[in-house]
């Protein structure tokens, strides 16, 4: 019998649009203007901030120009009973133009398919949406994510491990679960992102060539490179605009160059058949993580997918040209057929872009690890009070009372790190160069 439902659910999720006809989500990107907030509404995945620190950096770096404002609501074991509980504080409160769920993981409670268990989890979803929908909010339902039960079973080899032991088919509980979701997601017309799907394709991929390959170490709480992953699949499903950051295109008609850019301003433009130098100021840096989070960004290859910036100059005369910008090369000499061709920029750390990007990441990752996160951990009090048997409602109001002071306190200093981040993403003029080599 469990047999069977682990191929039933695993089959559902694919299968699903096929069963469905044309139905599509209705909402298909969003759309965030400068003073829309996005809400990042999860459990101890989202209270981790990384995958939402990682979709804020796209956002900063992307669209440098618009103040968007972003909220982690995440809390370590939540269920969507949880979110219930603090909807009014910590979702409601900010008013938000979207809201992005995730959760699930902890609501099927580790175990086999319980019906039981799913009818609550059914009921508290429903009704999280609907108060998402009376306060007019655009939800994004986003499947569970893996639960790699095949590397817990490793570590349960382990004699020091002492985690406790959860179901082989809880992998396959969750694709039930994210199944319901994009049903759920196409009959109100949600946004939808499968995040299920990238995480369990890629482990698999990975582990024909390395057995022991895993981006959730601990079965449960994907690491940082899983944490890309899971930004990605948002920014992949939901962003369909300026995928591109930028394309520079040079050619030379006869003794003259011209440059065109359409995501940026060209100028002082000047050049032989030898070489090439201008000015160029993008509209947008190109999205950069943590160095820590590369491992997704390589397997999903998001930097040429999503972060494209491209420089192709056609006509100088046969030889190697070495790239410069702001005087300094960016690598080792190319050909003009490269140069010809095109050369990507994106993932060029020697490029001072890329180096600004960085920058505003580093920058970001120091405001989740400074101001939300531990707003984030300050929740845990509250929480423990609605988590009990009965609800003391004195005991929670003198628990939000408490926290009122750390939440203006904690979202004082994370401004204060956002104006710094918009400050170090605004794209500045660079100098560019392709100066012939002499060998």
């Amino acid at each position: 019998m469990r047999r069977l439902f682990r191929v039933i659910a695993l089959l559902t999720i694919f299968l699903l649009p096929t069963l469905c006809g044309a139905a599509q989500p209705v909402l298909s990107s969003i759309e965030l203007e400068s003073g829309d907030t996005l809400v990042f509404c999860g459990d101890s995945i989202t209270h981790q901030c990384l995958y939402t620190q990682y979709v804020e950096d796209f956002f900063y770096t992307r669209y440098p120009e618009r103040q968007i404002r972003f909220h982690n609501a995440g809390i370590g074991g939540d269920r969507a009973f949880d979110a219930l509980q603090r909807f009014d504080r910590d979702i409601a409160a900010y008013k938000p133009k979207y809201v992005t769920i995730l959760l699930g993981m902890n609501d099927g409670s580790y175990t086999d398919f319980n019906q039981e268990v799913f009818n609550t989890y059914e009921k508290d979803m429903t009704e999280l949406l609907d108060k998402l929908q009376a306060i007019e909010t655009k939800a994004i339902v986003m499947t569970p994510t893996m639960f790699d039960h095949v590397n817990l079973a490793k570590r349960m080899e382990d004699p020091n491990y002492k985690g406790r032991e959860r179901s082989p088919y809880y992998n396959a509980v969750l694709a039930f679960y994210g199944t319901w979701l994009r049903e759920t997601a196409y009959e109100r017309g949600l946004g939808f992102v499968n995040m299920w799907g990238p995480l369990n394709d890629l482990t698999l991929a990975q582990r024909k060539t390395d057995p022991t390959f895993t981006l959730i170490p601990d079965s449960v709480h994907p690491a940082e490179g899983g944490q890309a992953v899971m930004a990605v699949a948002i920014i992949n499903d939901l962003t369909p605009e300026r995928r591109s950051v930028g394309r520079i295109g040079a050619n030379r008609r006869g003794d003259k160059w011209v440059v065109n850019a359409p995501a940026g301003k060209v100028e002082n433009v000047e050049g032989t058949p030898q070489g090439l130098s201008f000015v160029y100021t993008a509209q947008a840096l190109p999205w950069v993580l943590p160095p820590e989070a590369a491992l997704g960004f390589e397997l999903t290859k998001a930097a040429h997918r999503l972060s494209n910036e491209q420089l192709q100059v056609a006509g100088l005369e046969p030889g190697k040209y070495e790239v410069r910008i702001d005087g300094a090369p960016i690598g080792p000499p190319v050909t003009h057929v490269q140069l010809g061709f095109k050369l990507e920029l994106q993932a060029n750390a020697n490029t001072p872009q890329y180096q600004q990007a960085l920058q505003v990441a580093m920058l970001n990752k120091e405001r989740n690890a400074n101001a939300v996160h531990p707003l984030r951990d300050a929740w845990r009090k509250p929480k423990a009070v609605w988590r009990a048997e009965t609800i003391d409602q004195e005991k929670l109001k003198a628990a939000m009372e408490e926290l009122e002071p750390k939440i203006k306190e904690l979202e004082a200093l994370a401004a204060d790190y956002e104006a710094k981040i918009y400050a170090a993403a605004k794209p500045v003029p660079r100098k560019y160069e392709i100066v012939r080599v002499v060998e």
